[in-house]
């Protein structure tokens, strides 16, 4: 009897699966960037979206390398991107397992359209 692998028995594969939106931040003060005195509007803005997408029952995840180093190290297209450009590649936005935009966030539009099926360049 043949012994069947699927790809649940993976954590970070079954992970990877669930998550619509993932966000590959560059080093921040905290989890959401929204920390210190002077707040950034960019993060403010990427904050809504996530808020926004999250309402539609989209599963969104940030992800920063000094606190989720596996998530980076696990993602060859992630760990590719960072080799090649250093932190400029950062942040990186994922769509169903796809690059959707790298150096900056996207905004709710572009994610609509890329969990829509149209990617990003």
């Amino acid at each position: 009897m043949k012994e069947m692998i699927t790809l649940t028995d993976s954590p970070v594969a079954a992970e990877s699966q669930t998550v619509d939106v993932a966000l590959f931040d560059p080093p921040m003060c905290c989890p959401t960037g929204l920390c210190g005195p002077a707040l950034d509007q960019t993060l403010l803005d990427v904050n809504e979206m996530i808020l926004a997408l999250q309402a539609q029952g989209i599963r969104v995840e940030r992800y920063q390398m000094t606190s989720h180093p596996q998530q980076f190290i696990n993602n060859d297209d992630i760990m590719r991107l960072v080799r090649e450009q250093q932190m400029a590649a950062l942040p990186i936005t994922i769509v169903r397992g796809q690059v959707v935009k790298v150096g900056a966030y996207p905004t709710l539009d572009e994610i609509q359209v890329a969990l829509n099926g149209s990617h990003l360049h």
